[in-house]
């Protein structure tokens, strides 16, 4: 009840950051739509280095449209770790689309892991993939935990789907720039609403390019009890 009175703050300014873990960023450059050049990777690294920022990883996309190879990626992450002077702990991983390229993958066992033996896997914000449930089922089998990026970016994923995913054994991410309305206010009360009820992991930047992630984390949308959460989460990171 009258939250619009509520002060609010920025990302940039909470502290919340500070010592944080970006778990999902797409900062390597020149291999998908994120970091076009080495450049632009060094100017968002040196940016959240400003915000204390203590670990960062970096996760391109792999799907039918950008098939990244395992290969390609872990040469360009050793080229961006020998160019990067910070203090930011760098780690690769990857973002899979739960697409016919990742059955295959999956198959050849060919996938770049997150911490704790987790997968970074999306999907179509519009509409699920066929048997999405079984299909993260069929990883737990395999002795992978699936952590699903921003599922708050979902429009077809209601609040009994989230709590079947958590029993289920997913791991959920948030990407802090839903929580300042840029991808929508649906997306932003779904990730206000998973928040509040302790069900994220993990959070994560998504970060593309430095002006938007600026942008984003300098928006004085965040009330004191979503910091508070924030803080919290970050510590178990």
């Amino acid at each position: 009840m009258f939250d619009f009175l509520k002060k609010r703050y920025s990302l940039a300014e909470s502290g919340v950051l500070s010592g944080s873990v970006d778990a999902h960023s797409h900062i390597l450059f020149g291999v998908d739509d994120g970091a076009s050049h080495r450049e632009d990777a060094l100017a968002m690294l040196e940016y959240e280095e400003t915000l204390g920022v203590r670990e960062v990883w970096c996760t391109p996309h792999i799907m039918e449209d950008v098939p990244n190879t395992t290969e390609e990626l872990q040469k360009r992450f050793e080229l961006l770790k020998s160019l990067y002077k910070g203090n930011i702990q760098l780690h690769l991983a990857a973002e899979y689309m739960l697409d016919t390229l990742f059955l295959d993958r999956l198959k050849k066992r060919d996938l770049l892991l997150h911490r704790d033996g987790w997968l970074l896997i999306e999907t179509s914000a519009n509409n699920p993939p066929l048997n999405l449930f079984s299909s993260l089922s069929l990883l737990r089998m395999t002795g992978i935990t699936p952590i699903l990026a921003h599922p708050e970016r979902y429009r077809y994923l209601q609040k009994t789907d989230y709590q079947k995913l958590i029993a289920d054994g997913v791991k959920l991410q948030l990407n802090l720039s839903s929580l300042t309305g840029y991808y929508g206010l649906t997306a932003k009360d779904k990730a206000e609403w998973l928040l509040e009820n302790d069900m994220y992991a993990t959070f994560g930047s998504d970060c593309h390019r430095v002006k938007g992630i600026k942008e984003q984390y300098g928006r004085k949308a965040l009330t004191s009890a979503t910091i508070e959460k924030l803080s919290l989460l970050a510590r178990c990171q």
